[in-house]
C-alpha cells in the first residue's frame, strides 16, 4: 500500500486540525449505532456504503482510504470504471436512488462535517430517518478514516521523497500520535452524549433546529 500511495501522487485536498479531528471522531462514535440498524433492515447494502465512502474520500483526497475503499468497492460488486469515475468526482453511473445521498456525502465532506440544516432535512425527507442516519454514519466513519489517513499518506509520501507541499512533518506526527490518547476520551465523550440524549446531528447558530 505504501508504494501505491507514493506512485499515485494523490495529494490531500483538505487538512484537518487537532480540534477538528477530535470533533469528527466523537461524532462518528456517537452515531455508530445507527449503521448496523440500517444495514439489518436492508436500507443500505455494501455497494451503497462504498459509494458514499468513495465520494467522501474523493472530496478529502485521502490516498490511503482511496486504496482501501477501491479494493472494498470492487469486492462489493462495483465496476472498475465506476470506482475510477467516483474517485474523479463523477457520479454519472450512480443509481438514481443513491444520487441524493452521494451529494449529501460530498457536501458533508466539503464543509468538514458541518452540513447545512436544509441539506440534512432534505436527506431525511428523501430516505426516511432510519436510512438517513445510516447514510450519516457511513459518511462519518470514512471521515474518521480520512482525517487520520491523510497525515499517514503524507508521512509515507515524505519518507518516499514526495512530501505534500501543504503539510509538514510536525503536523503529520502530531495528528497520528494524537489518535491514541484521543480515542478513549472520545469514546467516553460519545457515551456521555448518548446517555444525555444529545442530538446525533446539530447545526450552526444560523440553523434554528437540530435533528434527533
Amino acid at each position: 500500500m505504501q508504494d501505491w500511495i507514493c506512485d499515485t501522487m494523490i495529494v490531500a485536498k483538505k487538512h484537518y486540525t487537532l480540534p477538528e479531528s477530535y470533533r469528527i471522531l466523537v461524532e462518528g462514535l456517537l452515531s455508530m449505532r445507527f449503521l448496523s440498524r440500517a444495514r439489518s433492515q436492508g436500507d443500505l447494502n455494501q455497494e451503497f456504503i462504498e459509494r458514499i465512502m468513495l465520494a467522501v474520500t474523493e472530496v478529502n483526497g485521502c490516498a490511503a482510504c482511496s486504496y482501501a475503499h477501491t479494493k472494498m468497492a470492487l469486492e462489493s460488486g462495483m465496476s472498475a470504471s465506476e470506482v475510477q469515475a467516483m474517485l474523479a468526482g463523477i457520479i454519472d453511473d450512480v443509481p438514481a436512488n443513491e444520487v441524493a445521498a452521494i451529494l449529501f456525502a460530498q457536501h458533508y465532506a466539503d464543509t468538514k462535517g458541518n452540513p447545512s440544516r436544509e441539506a440534512w432535512e432534505r436527506t431525511v425527507e428523501l430516505y426516511g430517518q432510519r436510512t438517513a442516519q445510516g447514510i450519516l454514519v457511513a459518511i462519518r466513519a470514512i471521515m474518521i478514516g480520512n482525517v487520520y489517513g491523510i497525515p499517514f499518506s503524507a508521512l509515507i509520501g515524505r519518507i518516499k521523497g514526495r512530501p505534500d507541499p501543504q503539510s509538514s512533518f510536525g503536523r503529520e506526527i502530531a495528528m497520528l500520535l494524537a489518535f491514541v490518547p484521543a480515542l478513549p476520551v472520545a469514546l467516553l465523550h460519545a457515551l456521555v452524549a448518548t446517555l444525555a440524549r444529545v442530538p446525533v446531528i446539530s447545526f450552526s447558530e444560523h440553523s434554528a433546529t437540530a435533528a434527533h
